[in-house]
């Protein structure tokens, strides 16, 4: 076996964008969350190789992952694309994108009228109430 023929666990999730950081990859693995073709994985040290299956959670959702490349590099989000073959249904998959929830403060939507009252809708208000 040369090292072209696999790569650490951790290096591999990380470059597919799986995870921010190989850190937060080894704390998944070190969880005893992810299977290498059926086996828990508990080391991040351990070698992954082409035609591989990984399970592991993600979010709300399992992913399950068939391991077609090895990465050369951490490059753009297409590049990692071709790394990985994802064996979840088309159904699962929509279930995945539709689950991942935003907490951003864009997300919230109001009907017009709605929260606290404007400038304007104030002045209307004391005007109403006689309070000039």
């Amino acid at each position: 076996m040369t090292d072209n023929d696999s790569q650490r666990l951790d290096k591999w999730l990380w470059c597919g964008r799986f995870f921010k950081s190989r850190s937060l990859a080894t704390k998944l693995l070190g969880s005893g969350k992810l299977r290498l073709s059926g086996k828990i994985v508990t080391k991040s040290n351990q070698l992954v190789r082409c035609n591989d299956i990984l399970t592991f959670p993600q979010g709300y959702a399992i992913r399950v992952v068939k391991v077609l490349f090895l990465a050369d590099r951490r490059g753009p989000a297409k590049e990692a694309e071709l790394l990985f073959e994802d064996l979840a249904p088309l159904t699962k998959r929509r279930a995945i994108e539709n689950s991942s929830i935003n907490f951003s403060s864009n997300s919230i939507k109001r009907e017009p009228g709605a929260g606290r009252p404007t400038k304007s809708d104030r002045r209307a208000i004391d005007k109403l109430m006689g309070r000039n």
